[in-house]
């Protein structure tokens, strides 16, 4: 919910701590100079913070892609709390506004409104609504719903007192203040809205070309795993934002290591064969929209016959492994053939692949062809 006035609240929290955390901190550093307790500290509350707001806040209230105990969400609400990004009813409330209504002008942060309006214009003009209808399941929670009713005892406790008492203990209380608490706050803020502009504007789309959001590698890497943002809004109920092994995701890693420790369950997990369908539709898409480009062209009638019956092919044979994948599991002398057609699917999807890399060059030679 917007409004036509400054939220002058947001306008002078920001300011302030952006001033501090980008201006003091170095001028203090440059000063005084900096003790391995405030590296420590400044690094050990940028990550839970910024894993606060990515295992908390995005993954466990706002998707519910996992179930956690109450150590683990109470964790999760102590330290997104602790990011000054509002409470997980609030900050949930609005998330899964933008995943309803994305790219529309009910998008709480529309990237259509512009990239500074999707970073961080959106929130100084925002009001809060009186009630959150879309966040019944968090509210029925005491401890969420405590987090939310006495949100700032928790923030203070959690990102100013508590990080600027050990700093005391230390002998740098002022710097623990400038360095771990108002430029960690100034940085977890730019990377989280960087997941709203950046993600939204730079990268690729392998999954779904149809909205804005993009995967984004290097978004990823100073925001624990976001920036494969493409693949979260086509699956968002998936507990992983990175699927592949190598894609920098610290959040999917921890969430799976505290179910090795029996602190989270019911990791969801979208199916391989869901993901590798949405890739190749997405490249029948994309290879259609390079087509519709050169309607002049003398061959471009038979090149889309030809990946109209290549993308058949190729889909058919990922639909008889995913069948056969499901018969395996009841039938052991199944797995044989589930082999086959996985070699199968494998050998029709590298030649579909090849002829999705010829598409990469047809914009260059487009004014020979067209």
């Amino acid at each position: 919910m917007h409004s036509s006035k400054l939220n002058w609240t947001n306008v002078i929290f920001f300011g302030v701590t952006h001033a501090l955390g980008l201006i003091g901190a170095p001028l203090y550093i440059y000063f005084y100079g900096i003790s391995w307790g405030e590296i420590i500290l400044f690094l050990f509350y940028f990550s839970v913070t910024g894993l606060g707001i990515t295992v908390g806040y995005h993954r466990l209230f706002a998707h519910r892609t996992y179930k956690a105990g109450k150590w683990v969400t109470f964790l999760n609400l102590f330290f997104g709390a602790a990011a000054f990004e509002k409470s997980a009813i609030d900050w949930a409330s609005h998330h899964r506004e933008h995943h309803r209504y994305v790219d529309s002008d009910k998008d709480p942060y529309s990237i259509n409104k512009g990239f500074f309006f999707a970073h961080m214009g959106w929130m100084l003009f925002w009001k809060a609504p009186p009630t959150y209808p879309n966040v019944k399941d968090l509210q029925s929670n005491p401890l969420i719903q405590h987090q939310d009713r006495y949100y700032l005892a928790w923030v203070i406790v959690s990102s100013i007192l508590l990080p600027v008492l050990i700093g005391t203990l230390m002998g740098h209380g002022l710097g623990t203040f400038l360095i771990a608490v108002c430029a960690r706050i100034a940085l977890v803020y730019q990377g989280t809205w960087c997941i709203n502009s950046v993600a939204h504007t730079f990268g690729k789309k392998p999954y779904d070309l149809t909205g804005s959001a993009r995967d984004n590698w290097f978004a990823a890497l100073f925001t624990w795993g976001e920036g494969y943002h493409n693949f979260h809004h086509r699956f968002p109920n998936d507990y992983r934002n990175g699927v592949q092994w190598y894609q920098w995701d610290p959040s999917k890693w921890m969430i799976a290591f505290f179910r090795a420790l029996h602190l989270t369950s019911d990791l969801k997990k979208t199916s391989k064969f869901k993901i590798l369908n949405a890739k190749i539709a997405a490249q029948n898409s994309q290879a259609t929209l390079y087509l519709n480009t050169f309607k002049n062209w003398s061959e471009s009638l038979h090149i889309a016959e030809l990946i109209n019956t290549k993308y058949a092919h190729v889909t058919s044979l990922l639909q008889k492994w995913e069948q056969q994948h499901t018969t395996q599991k009841s039938l052991r002398f199944a797995r044989a053939r589930t082999r086959l057609l996985k070699k199968q699917f494998r050998s029709a999807y590298r030649e579909w692949a090849k002829l999705q890399t010829c598409f990469t060059y047809l914009p260059k030679v487009a004014p020979l062809l067209s």
